[in-house]
């Protein structure tokens, strides 16, 4: 006879400081038992983020060695569209009888709020049944600006520079945008701002429209936040990780890029000078170099943005309680 997975959806919710709203659910198996949370709804250019407790039975250890894995997947029109691993944030005894799970999906700045979404986490331990458990999802409206930029012939060569310099750059970078490492779990806490400005030039998921001095011009998505302050200014690690670069890049100056959980990274651009190098681990708030205008940059700013999965999210989502940290 195959055992049933009961889930009781508990009634009460909450919202946070993101206004996302976030539901709870509990789980029950012959061999394991727990709990999920989850945001509800986020937008375009944000993030699903789900974290569970699981507690496993003795007999399951006795009679095996644990083999648990666990997805979370994102569905258009019934269609899958995106999936990510949870990874172990915290480890409940030494027997890892008892612990918590985290994982997060990025929500591309061009996902059309009018179809139907679905999410989806699947548990599989050891040989039992594969159970499932689908959470109501609304991806809810936004909208972007948009913004036409004329550069002059300094920036029109950097942005139309082919170079092997250049796309070896571009191809390092994304290689460390795409690396997923289940262990390097470095904080669960949520951002802070990098800057001690909070006065914007430019907004995540900007519609941009290049103009070149040759009279050509290119549109493209600007990735993160632009903020408006002196060259010199302190630039900040906004939480605790393992700086993974640090050098000078012909599109985006001095830079550094900094991960923070499996997949989720930030980065730094157009800085003035460099306090880290790459492979140092840094705390939440220590410098990490100063603002500037080096690279593609019509005056001083820092350009922050921050990577899940290698897809550019809004920065000020995870300055909240993103990982719901204490929540279960």
């Amino acid at each position: 006879m195959k055992k049933r997975l009961l889930f009781t959806i508990l009634i009460t919710a909450f919202i946070s400081l993101t206004e996302l709203y976030a539901s709870n659910f509990t789980f029950t198996e012959e061999m394991y038992s727990g709990s999920l949370i989850y945001n509800q709804n986020a937008k375009p250019g944000e993030a699903i983020c789900s974290r569970f407790s699981i507690k496993f039975s003795k007999n399951l250890k006795k009679k095996n060695s644990l083999d648990f894995k666990a997805n979370l997947l994102l569905f258009c029109e019934g269609k899958k569209i995106d999936s990510s691993q949870f990874y172990l944030i915290s480890a409940k005894n030494k027997k890892n009888q008892h612990g918590e799970y985290f994982t997060a999906l990025p929500l591309s700045t061009w996902l059309d709020s009018k179809k139907h979404y679905e999410a989806k986490v699947i548990l599989k331990v050891n040989n039992l049944e594969e159970k499932q458990l689908t959470l109501p999802f609304t991806l809810q409206e936004t909208e972007f600006n948009s913004e036409t930029l004329n550069l002059n012939k300094d920036n029109t060569d950097i942005k139309t520079n082919m170079s092997p310099e250049r796309l070896s750059q571009i191809e390092r970078l994304n290689a460390i945008l795409y690396s997923v490492n289940p262990e390097n779990v470095y904080t669960t806490k949520p951002f802070i701002l990098p800057i001690d400005s909070d006065r914007h030039t430019a907004w995540f998921g900007d519609r941009r429209v290049y103009k070149y001095v040759t009279g050509k011009s290119e549109t493209s998505l600007h990735y993160g936040n632009d903020y408006g302050v002196p060259e010199g200014s302190e630039v900040r690690a906004c939480q605790e990780g393992k700086v993974v670069m640090a050098e000078f890049r012909i599109s985006t100056g001095y830079s550094v890029c900094i991960e923070h959980l499996p997949g989720l990274y930030s980065l730094y651009y157009h800085l003035s000078s460099l306090d880290v190098k790459e492979g140092d681990y840094v705390k939440c708030g220590q410098k990490i170099g100063l603002s500037g205008q080096t690279g593609l940059a019509t005056g001083p700013h820092l350009h922050w943005e921050v990577r899940l999965n290698a897809c550019a999210v809004k920065p000020e989502f995870f300055m909240e309680n993103y990982t719901f940290e204490n929540d279960l």
